[in-house]
C-alpha cells in the first residue's frame, strides 16, 4: 500500500493507515476475491473505455452500502439517482462541489457528463468534503482509479458545520 500511495500522490495517507492484515479478515475469501478480480480484463482498450474497474468498484460500494452502511447512519445514493442529478445540473464548466461527497459518485458522473457532451475535462474543477473517514477514503480511491483530479478533504467536524476548503 505504501508503494501505491507513493506512485499515486492523490492517495497519500489514504491506504497505508488501513489494516489489510487484520486477523479477522478471512484469508480464503480475500484470496478468492483477488482471483476473481484477476480474471477481469482491465488493461485493454475496450475495458478502459468502458470503465470496467470503476464499475466493479461502484458495484462493491453499492453492495457494502446495502449490507453495512445504513447501520452506521451512512447512505449510498444509487448511480441512477446521481446521474439524474448531474443531468439536471449540466456541469459543462466551473466548480463541482459536494459538501457530503461520500464515495465521490457526483464527481464521477460529472466527468462522464462532460465527456458525453464533448466538453473539456479541464473546464471543471472538483471539490468536496466528507465527515466520515471511511467514506472519504473510498472517495479518494474511487477518483484515483478513474484518474479524476480532485480536491477532496476529510472534515471530521461535519460537512455542514465547517467547510474544509476555506
Amino acid at each position: 500500500m505504501d508503494v501505491v500511495e507513493r506512485d499515486n500522490p492523490s492517495l497519500k495517507g489514504v491506504l497505508s493507515s488501513m489494516n489489510y492484515a487484520r486477523p479477522a479478515l478471512d484469508k480464503q475469501r480475500l484470496g478468492e476475491l483477488i482471483d476473481l478480480i484477476g480474471t477481469i480484463g482491465l488493461g485493454d482498450y475496450e475495458s478502459r473505455s468502458k470503465d470496467i474497474l470503476g464499475r466493479v468498484y461502484e458495484y462493491f460500494l453499492g453492495q457494502f452500502a446495502d449490507a453495512e452502511g445504513k447501520k452506521g447512519g451512512q447512505f449510498y445514493t444509487p448511480r441512477s439517482i446521481v446521474k439524474t442529478l448531474v443531468e439536471m445540473l449540466e456541469p459543462y464548466k466551473g466548480r463541482i462541489y459536494d459538501p457530503c461527497c461520500g464515495s465521490g459518485g457526483m464527481f464521477v458522473q460529472s466527468e462522464k457528463f462532460v465527456k458525453a457532451h464533448e466538453g473539456r475535462i479541464g473546464d471543471i474543477a472538483v471539490y468536496g468534503q466528507e465527515s466520515n473517514q471511511t467514506n472519504w477514503r473510498q472517495c479518494k480511491m474511487n477518483l484515483s482509479i478513474r484518474g479524476i483530479d480532485a480536491n477532496v478533504k476529510w472534515n471530521n467536524e461535519g460537512s455542514f458545520l465547517n467547510d474544509a476548503h476555506k
